[in-house]
């Protein structure tokens, strides 16, 4: 296997016997997760094999719950026990701005002189979901480098925000009486993703009140029943009941429980999506014609010059989709750039969505990579292109249903 090219040119094998037991090396490599490097992709690749024995709990609720508190308790019960932990604190600011940063480190500091615990704020660079979008992947790192439970802290929770539950084996929705937590309002969003209800600050007033609301909540789509456990987390109080039921939900394997439920949800999300075409880069449209129609009975309905675009297309209709064949009109076109790298194929997946708009705005949001700005291209569509580093390696077209 190649040797990385970076500082320690290191195997990713090496690389992750190394960062066991080393905190440094465990920072170093989140920085390189991060940050998206080529070497971190081999090494979490790797480390999804080894993360199996790890439990990643994420906590989610409004700023100012006590989540950090909770986390600190949290950390506190599992060291106890010789157990090795990670805390990844998702910070609402920018990387600059340390304010979120400096709390977490201020509440959980009695840890930073332990080994055994190793503690990584990061910004959530515009991301929706209450998790930055490198979350999962050092959450993965982590839990790959042989800690035994791994603190996942949003920076707050919203209908839109469960993105936590999607990689955590457990997930801890925390609820404070007099913070302005509208249990009925919270249905639709966290009563996917709860797991477990915490009360934090149960010493205040109005915590039988939200204790009835949230024993009132009808079972999750799945039948189970989140459990409702009352802390008061600067005293140390709740904090074994916490655990208890916790580890409870630990051995009924909810993530796969959840990842189900989220699924059913999302494809109502996504109702009325479909696949448009796919794109397929050749040399010449007429030689590859020859293939489609002759071998497998397809034709061309439709061929057009996509001047702007440097291409010549022909659409190929296939049940309901259809096969798009993309020539270059020259040398200089991003087509024949892509055949000259990569050779002919797959060039990219096309979706046709009713939320044109609304998506094209969400993409902005959260930090994705847009190729262009949505323009008319062949058959008078309305399209925009999505780099391949946001989509997972391919790239991707969103195509606008037109009513």
């Amino acid at each position: 296997m190649g040797r990385h090219q970076g500082r320690n040119r290191l195997t990713p094998e090496e690389w992750a016997d190394r960062i066991a037991g080393n905190v440094r090396e465990l920072a170093r490599a989140a920085t390189s997760v991060e940050n998206r490097r080529p070497e971190a992709e081999a090494l979490l690749r790797l480390l999804s094999e080894r993360a199996s024995g790890a439990l990643i709990v994420g906590l989610t609720g409004s700023p100012g719950v006590g989540k950090s508190t909770l986390a600190d308790g949290l950390i506190r019960a599992w060291r106890a026990e010789s157990k090795t932990v990670a805390v990844i604190a998702v910070d609402p600011t920018s990387p600059q701005s340390g304010g979120a940063i400096l709390g977490d480190r201020i509440r959980m500091q009695r840890h930073w002189d332990d080994p055994g615990v190793f503690i990584r704020s990061m910004a959530t660079r515009g991301h929706t979901g209450g998790v930055a979008r490198a979350t999962s992947d050092l959450a993965l790192l982590c839990a790959g480098s042989g800690r035994d439970l791994v603190i996942v802290e949003t920076v707050g929770v919203g209908q839109s925000e469960v993105d936590v539950a999607g990689f955590a084996d457990v997930a801890v929705v925390v609820l404070a009486p007099g913070m302005g937590d509208d249990v009925q309002a919270m249905k639709a969003g966290l009563m996917e993703v709860a797991d477990v209800f915490t009360i934090n600050k149960a010493d205040r007033e109005g915590v039988e009140q939200l204790e009835r609301e949230l024993h009132q909540l009808p079972p999750r789509a799945d039948g189970w029943t989140p459990s409702v456990v009352k802390t008061v987390a600067h005293l140390g109080q709740g904090i074994a009941e916490l655990r208890e039921a916790i580890d409870k939900c630990r051995q009924a394997n909810f993530r796969a429980r959840r990842a189900a439920a989220l699924w059913a949800k999302r494809a109502e999300q996504h109702a009325g999506w479909s696949i448009d075409h796919l794109g397929v880069a050749v040399r010449s449209i007429d030689k590859a014609l020859g293939f489609y129609r002759d071998s497998l009975g397809f034709d061309a309905a439709h061929r057009e010059t996509v001047a702007h675009e440097g291409v010549n297309v022909a659409m190929l209709p296939a049940a309901g989709s259809r096969i798009e064949l993309i020539e270059p009109l020259d040398d200089g076109s991003a087509v024949a750039k892509f055949i000259a790298g990569r050779g002919e194929g797959l060039h990219h997946v096309a979706l046709r969505t009713p939320r044109f708009r609304e998506t094209v705005e969400r993409l902005r949001t959260s930090g994705a990579r847009l190729i262009n700005e949505p323009r008319t291209g062949a058959g008078g569509h309305t399209y925009v292109f999505v780099h391949p580093e946001s989509t997972g390696g391919v790239l991707l077209e969103l195509i606008e249903e037109k009513e």
